[in-house]
């Protein structure tokens, strides 16, 4: 009897001496290390890649896209489309999941893909004004109108040919924050209009945001669209 309650204690002492060390390995130590090493060496990224304007307010994180439209006409309808403002460059197509109260600048609670298969409303392997409505044939013929409409000017006429994958269709996770370079040069007769700014000077300020593969052979070229467009206002506001 003794020795079963010895056996018991003794387990039950270790046991409870394991759970201190492990606590304190794992729950301190462990977590204060991450922190330090990532404060030291990755301080932007581990603080949430913010971007900031040229007063130092943050504006938002490099890692998740924005959505730049204008106001509503009504606030209350729901059903009400939103529409660009094409003072600035646009991002990715994305389908808001859900209301977002906190970020109002994106409509995003969740994220995900529509999850539609590549030819979904396609007529005879081919997407075509035949395209049953509310597919995805039909959403990117959509799509593809607006883009060459709002991005033509007096001066310059987009070509339905010289539209990028990326400037019709959405990312998988609704939540991309770049675009690929030709999407942005698409958009620079349009924004540098808006702006009443010089088109070499527009050119130059993508050309200064896009960065190229990771590595050198990892990924595409692409543009942040928060950081072109925060330089961008500071641009046409100089």
């Amino acid at each position: 009897m003794n020795n079963s309650v010895s056996n018991t204690a003794r387990l039950l002492g270790a046991g409870l001496r394991a759970l201190l060390v492990l606590t304190v390995l794992c729950g301190i130590v462990y977590p204060l290390a991450v922190t330090g090493i990532a404060q030291a060496l990755f301080r932007h990224q581990a603080n949430g890649s913010e971007v900031k304007d040229d007063n130092g307010r943050v504006v938002g994180s490099s890692l998740i896209g924005q959505t730049y439209d204008l106001p509503k006409q009504d606030p209350d309808d729901p059903e009400e489309a939103a529409r660009p403002d094409l003072r600035w460059f646009q991002p990715r197509p994305s389908g808001g999941l859900g209301a977002n109260s906190v970020n109002t600048r994106y409509s995003l609670l969740l994220s995900g893909a529509t999850n539609r298969s590549a030819d979904n409303g396609a007529v005879d392997g081919r997407c075509t004004a035949q395209a049953a409505e509310g597919t995805l044939c039909a959403q990117v013929l959509g799509a593809k109108e607006a883009v060459i409409a709002d991005n033509s000017t007096a001066g310059h006429q987009v070509r339905p040919q010289d539209v990028p994958a990326d400037a019709v269709t959405s990312s998988g996770s609704g939540l991309d924050p770049d675009i690929s370079p030709a999407y942005a040069k698409l958009q620079i007769h349009r924004v540098a209009e808006r702006n009443g700014l010089d088109v070499h000077r527009v050119e130059k300020l993508v050309a200064d945001h896009t960065t190229g593969r990771t590595l050198g052979f990892m990924g595409e070229p692409r543009v942040n669209v928060l950081e072109l467009n925060t330089a961008l206002k500071a641009l046409a506001e100089s």
